[in-house]
């Protein structure tokens, strides 16, 4: 079997189980020729487990106008922000910190986003996580 030419590659981060038709997702997916409708159905029953999230996809249209969904893991920055119970990051991170968050609370976010980081192990990980959390402002305490 024939594999088939992919045409585009869309990525977009969307509210978990909240895909509607509206902008900035609908005119994405329309220059696309996606049909807009089938997708945020399938897209809002894939992340139905992870509602209240911002998640990123990737969309892989193919020359015949069909697609496949590939769903990520939410972003580190808001995985860090929702730890730290902050609403966004410090202004001027060096200086002014905003909030703090646990080496467990690290560890955590680093099993979570293991899959899409360049890491090699857990530990590799978190540091990616603490340099995240360092360059919002948020303090990483043991």
């Amino acid at each position: 079997m024939a594999t088939k030419k992919i045409t585009k590659k869309v990525k977009l981060q969307i509210p978990a189980a909240k895909a509607t038709p509206a902008p900035p997702l609908g005119p994405a997916l329309g220059q696309a020729g996606v049909n807009i409708a089938e997708f945020c159905q399938k897209f809002n029953a894939m992340t139905q487990d992870q509602a209240g999230e911002i998640v990123g996809c990737v969309i892989y249209v193919y020359e015949d106008r069909t697609y496949d969904i590939k769903v990520k893991t939410p972003p580190v920055a808001g995985l860090i922000l929702k730890a730290a119970g902050v609403e966004k990051g410090s202004s001027k991170p060096n200086t002014s910190k905003v909030g703090s968050i646990t080496k467990a609370q690290v560890r955590a976010i680093a099993e979570k986003k293991m899959v899409d980081l360049n890491a090699k192990n857990i530990e590799g990980a978190m540091k990616i996580i603490e340099g995240s959390a360092r360059s919002a402002g948020i303090n990483v305490i043991d």
